[in-house]
């Protein structure tokens, strides 16, 4: 319990660390740097028991696509808080997207947990604050879809959950590979070589801490424990901690940045927040699965 709260701390503060060190940094230039360093840990990690397609894949949508979006999400005003409170949508669009591409069919509660997230998130969006700009929540909002398409990528190939060659470890590890060289194109494209060109000459000490802690302890550290912990859990005993981490994200943004989240704001989130924690709630019957639980990988 106390590595799980540990770990689900350490991916709540990830977003305020985000948001502290990308000042003065172009968003989708400092994704390229961050995954540029995941991906040297392919030096250590084996490769996983995956089809190259696969690792493309979640490269693409479960780093690329949501790391992409969540940070320019965030350099374009969205609070740490409240972007970590939306991302956690994808646990609910996981399940909607399972069921068109994967035909599962979902599962009493995981319907429930859909209907009363997509409340939580029209809560959030017709109320947010006037610092945080429509695009930049509907960025995020497709930055969780973009995770839910990866979730499903990896459903599909049966990287669930820790298996030989470190499981889901090794597909983060080496679909980071995947990331630096389209996000730097995607920023040589969009924010223009001037701004990386600032970029570089801007990245002092905080830009190098954010990119080590979101890198390391995150990235690496967060998932090797996490890993372990589902490797000698149940499921339903580890995942639900997950929801710790937008709380901590909204606690340590409003003490440390001065970020704090309006009631409605705070009044969606904890609705989202209850949805997804619906969403993940163990199925008990005894009759045969509607549908295979659709565990999302947490992707830090």
């Amino acid at each position: 319990m106390l590595l799980a709260a540990m770990v689900a701390t350490l991916w709540g503060f990830n977003f305020v660390v985000i948001d502290w060190g990308m000042e003065g940094i172009p968003p989708l230039f400092f994704v390229a740097v961050r995954f540029a360093v995941v991906a040297l840990a392919v030096v250590v990690v084996p490769r996983p028991l995956a089809s190259w397609k696969t690792v493309v894949g979640v490269g693409l949508f479960m780093s690329l696509g949501q790391f992409a979006l969540l940070y320019t999400s965030i350099a374009l005003g969205l609070q740490p808080g409240v972007a970590a409170l939306l991302l956690q949508a994808q646990v609910v669009l996981t399940i909607v997207v399972a069921a068109l591409a994967l035909r599962e069919r979902p599962s009493r509660l995981q319907t429930v947990g859909v209907l009363v997230g997509t409340i939580g998130l029209g809560v959030v969006a017709l109320g947010r604050g006037g610092d945080a700009p429509a695009l930049a929540v509907v960025l995020c909002l497709l930055a969780a879809l973009s995770w839910a398409i990866g979730n499903v990528i990896s459903r599909r190939a049966g990287i669930v959950a820790p298996a030989k060659r470190l499981g889901a470890l090794s597909l983060t590890v080496w679909s980071s590979l995947v990331v630096p060289l389209p996000a730097l194109a995607l920023s040589a494209l969009i924010e223009g070589p001037d701004a990386i060109a600032a970029g570089i000459e801007a990245f002092g000490w905080r830009p190098i801490v954010s990119t080590l802690y979101t890198a390391g302890l995150c990235t690496l550290v967060g998932y090797a424990i996490f890993n372990a912990l589902l490797a000698r859990n149940r499921s339903a005993s580890v995942v639900p901690w997950v929801l710790l981490a937008p709380v901590v994200a909204m606690a340590s943004a409003a003490l440390l940045l001065g970020q704090v989240p309006n009631l409605w704001e705070t009044i969606g989130g904890a609705v989202l927040v209850g949805g997804v924690f619906i969403a993940n709630a163990p199925a008990r019957t005894r009759a045969r699965p509607a549908a295979s639980v659709v565990e999302p990988v947490p992707q830090r």
